[in-house]
């Protein structure tokens, strides 16, 4: 009997286990080790956030669905990898905290015979001074990037509505808090979102609505930007965006790195090297992620972190990492397999996987500060990489340790994002796009690096109605509801 052990149990982590769990069966184990007791479909997070979604509806109980699945669940965090044993014990484990109410701190090893690391990211708010701390948010802003994060953000979003009406104007800024920041689309979602419900509560000429970001050009997304099909043209995102946002009245200031988060004011260095501050009375700045700072452990003790992890903290894969200056870089650079090139029983999915170079062309104000996304690695690509990971483990267990890997590069993937603009059965509206393949390859499409014909978006009332459908498809996907291996990731 074979162990695979998971590391997360987030959209990517879910995804690898249970499907590995579905074609493994009875004959070998899956453990999934997670700190949260609930899983949460982050996209919905935005509704949460400006109150048109409760948090019961956007998360659900973990352990029956994996008891279900036949998934061994432990609810805990872990701390580091030994990929060669120790001492005693050539079988590599894992070292995990627990994180149940009454049993904080008790720590357990966890032999595996495959590891998967999908830890998702470490949110970063202490890279920024005063948008938090190691602890988590700061007190001076909100988040979106969890549920209760959410719930905290509509209760804070609420108190300005309650002063709008009492008159009072309100400064909205909303955007990315740091200049390494990646996903831009949440934020995207999130301001919008706050402009439907401000229209819907009838204090909108009370509000001054500002982005804030870390891109170069409004809608680049940390994938460089795109040129999409739309109505019959190819349309940039740039204009798609800039049109957007002067439709909706909405300013924005880009190429921006927020360097302090003070009460009621952000300041912040643009890519000409220029320094500026914006004032606000809500804010909602998503923070740069970082690897969760897992340690790895050689049989003889030594400390081989910097040998399985990269510097951001993110897991090594199959990628090309000496691909040097922004001119080398290669569609082929990215990973296929998402193997480590170290220790073959280990794999990366999701936003666990060190990427090998951003997607957007790499800046620099002339103080030498970086200010460029960093590369998208959530939502539709996520899980294609933990169902195809899962897959390589699953035939490596059952067919032999000569088995061929699986590849899903998001150099030769496509993807669909549905952008929430606002919620409404009738008045809501959503930018509907799909991009192929996620990183552009210009020796194949020379000019635009994509294929025109796969990559298109439109915004209207029908991509909100498919953005609130496919929330209830991939919750019930999730649940391992009837049919549920039959939804696309």
């Amino acid at each position: 009997m074979a162990r695979l052990v998971v590391l997360g149990g987030g959209v990517s982590g879910h995804t690898a286990a249970t499907f590995a769990a579905k074609w493994l069966g009875s004959a070998h184990e899956v453990v999934v080790v997670t700190p949260n007791s609930k899983w949460n479909w982050i996209p919905s997070n935005i509704w949460v956030g400006v109150g048109q979604m409760s948090k019961e509806d956007v998360t659900f109980d973990l352990a029956p669905v994996y008891a279900k699945a036949g998934i061994i669940y432990h609810q805990a965090k872990a701390l580091g990898i030994h990929p060669e044993g120790n001492e005693t014990s050539d079988k590599p484990y894992v070292v995990v905290e627990s994180t149940i109410d009454g049993e904080d701190g008790k720590i357990e090893n966890i032999e595996y015979d495959y590891l998967i690391n999908a830890t998702g990211p470490k949110l970063n708010f202490a890279a920024t001074p005063g948008l938090g701390d190691a602890n988590g948010l700061g007190e001076f802003t909100v988040s979106v990037c969890t549920a209760d994060h959410a719930v905290h953000a509509n209760e804070e979003l609420e108190k300005t509505i309650v002063k709008m009406k009492n008159g009072e104007r309100q400064k909205f800024l909303i955007g990315t808090g740091h200049g390494l920041c990646t996903c831009q689309g949440a934020a995207f979602e999130y301001i919008f979102n706050i402009e439907h419900e401000l229209n819907k509560a009838g204090v909108r000429d009370m509000a001054d609505i500002k982005w804030i970001s870390n891109e170069s050009f409004l809608g680049d997304f940390g994938v460089g930007g795109l040129h999409m099909k739309s109505m019959g043209f190819a349309v940039s995102s740039k204009i798609f965006a800039e049109s957007l946002f002067t439709e909706r009245n909405v300013d924005w200031i880009i190429g921006a790195h927020v360097n302090k988060v003070e009460k009621g004011k952000v300041h912040y260095e643009l890519l000409s090297g220029e320094m500026g501050e914006e004032e606000f009375d809500f804010s909602m700045l998503i923070p740069p992620f970082a690897g969760v700072g897992l340690k790895a452990i050689a049989k003889d003790g030594t400390d081989i972190t910097a040998t399985l992890f990269a510097p951001n903290g993110f897991l090594k894969v199959d990628a090309n990492y000496a691909a040097g200056a922004y001119e080398n870089w290669k569609a082929s650079d990215w990973p296929k397999t998402y193997q480590n090139p170290t220790y073959g029983n280990i794999f990366a999915c999701g936003i666990a996987f060190a990427p090998p170079h951003p997607i957007s062309k790499p800046m620099s104000s002339p103080n030498g500060t970086p200010i460029n996304p960093t590369p998208p690695r959530t939502g539709m690509p996520s899980g294609i990489i933990g169902k195809a990971v899962a897959h390589s483990i699953c035939d490596r267990i059952t067919k032999g340790e000569n088995a061929p890997l699986h590849e899903a590069s998001m150099a030769d993937m496509g993807a669909a994002c549905v952008a929430s603009a606002g919620k409404g059965l009738f008045d809501g509206t959503a930018a509907a796009m799909t991009i192929y393949p996620v990183v552009p390859d210009f020796d194949k499409y020379p000019g635009t690096g994509r294929d025109t014909d796969y990559t298109f978006g439109e915004i209207g009332l029908a991509g909100h109605w498919i953005k609130h459908i496919l929330h209830h498809l991939f919750i019930w996907k999730a649940k391992l509801k009837f049919g549920w291996t039959l939804i696309p990731e």
